[in-house]
């Protein structure tokens, strides 16, 4: 589902109060944030913005670099890719590809998926860029392009450098758009093992065994950068994304990822607002060809809230005035206010449903001399 990116930072400050906000739990990590995918809303976090090394997390990146490549036919999944020297000698983990052995694209992403083959991003950077060093800087225009403002990549396996880094927000943010940019590819990493080369090998975010719900993402460690994981679960309707940065071990971070997840579930509920289309307001316009134009969400309006307290929402717009035409479907015409309990939930833009274009000569001279008189 693709979400409006407005809703990637939703002003959550009134809910600071204990009264409206459940308790969050104590997470053992360096940082933390979950997140509701279909909202872009973070429902709890700690030091959500601190620069963090993203280790194999970084191959989501990649993943999405590739797929971004496959889908606009830069590459076939049959297609064969040479593996040079430096893939074949990298360090760290590895899906152990060899330079005289074929390989296919789809093979590299299985195994930079499951396995968390840094040798199979090399060789998917260099078939997509021709080298490592090409290869992230598309990387970082991806990360721009989708507002990952915090965010440097100087490799595609993440292996430390002093220019690599991200933070918890980012590397949620970024979960979020490869689940919704490329959800024909999504189901790769609810694959719990594969096999290359006579060497089977285990997915290693674990809760793919122990949480039914549990269909991705990723798992990333360094010496430097602790135990990570990004982990997404569907229950019903409903997905969530944890983020877990510098867990102290393997166990842990599925531990603090797992509480994470089902304090979500279990505290807050998706609840829609507005229908897509659904006229929230008709405001006033001059020099139209219509004297109005109706306001609203060009896609379901749904907010995360703690349950039980939906009823307690109350809503006031203010639009931009004077609205004068010609006004465009999409256009930004007012902002819609929530409070829960008088205590500001959050601000968020209304769109105009339809377009009014101008009007003729005679129309428009009237509403200018209105206007004098407003």
């Amino acid at each position: 589902m693709r979400f409006p990116a407005f809703l990637l930072s939703l002003c959550l400050a009134g809910l600071t109060h204990a009264q409206i906000l459940p308790q969050a739990p104590t997470v053992a990590a360096k940082s933390w944030l979950l997140l509701d995918y279909s909202t872009g809303q973070a429902l709890a976090s700690y030091n959500p913005d601190e620069r963090v090394e993203p280790a194999s997390l970084t191959k989501l990146m990649t993943a999405y670099v590739v797929l971004a490549a496959l889908k606009e036919g830069r590459l076939r999944s049959d297609q064969v890719v040479p593996v040079s020297e430096r893939a074949w000698k990298t360090q760290g983990s590895r899906m152990f590809i060899e330079p005289k052995r074929p390989v296919t694209v789809d093979e590299l992403l299985r195994g930079m998926i499951v396995q968390s083959g840094n040798d199979a991003c090399i060789a998917l950077a260099e078939a997509v860029a021709g080298s490592e060093e090409a290869f992230a800087e598309s990387m970082n225009r991806e990360a721009q392009r989708l507002g990952l403002k915090a965010t440097r990549f100087a490799n595609s396996t993440g292996l430390p450098d002093p220019q690599h880094y991200s933070t918890a927000r980012d590397l949620g943010a970024l979960a979020a758009a490869l689940i919704r940019d490329y959800p024909e590819h999504y189901p790769l990493y609810s694959l719990r093992e594969y096999t290359y080369n006579r060497i089977s090998q285990a997915n290693r975010n674990r809760l793919l065994w122990s949480d039914p719900a549990v269909d991705g993402v990723k798992t990333g460690h360094t010496e430097s950068a602790g135990y990570c994981l990004i982990a997404s679960a569907k229950r019903g309707p409903r997905r969530l994304l944890s983020v877990v940065m510098g867990a102290a071990s393997d166990g842990m971070r599925m531990q603090e990822s797992q509480k994470l997840l089902n304090f979500g579930f279990q505290f807050f509920d998706a609840v829609k607002l507005y229908a897509a289309d659904q006229e929230v307001s008709r405001l006033r316009v001059w020099k139209g060809a219509q004297n109005t134009v109706k306001a609203g969400f060009l896609e379901d309006f749904t907010l995360s809230l703690p349950k039980g307290v939906a009823e307690k929402v109350k809503a006031s717009l203010t639009s931009r005035q004077p609205l004068v035409a010609p006004v465009q479907k999409g256009q930004r015409v007012a902002t819609l206010q929530l409070t829960l309990d008088d205590k500001p939930y959050g601000e968020y833009p209304v769109v105009a449903l339809e377009t009014v274009p101008v009007a003729g000569m005679i129309g428009r001279a009237w509403d200018t001399m209105r206007l004098w008189f407003e």
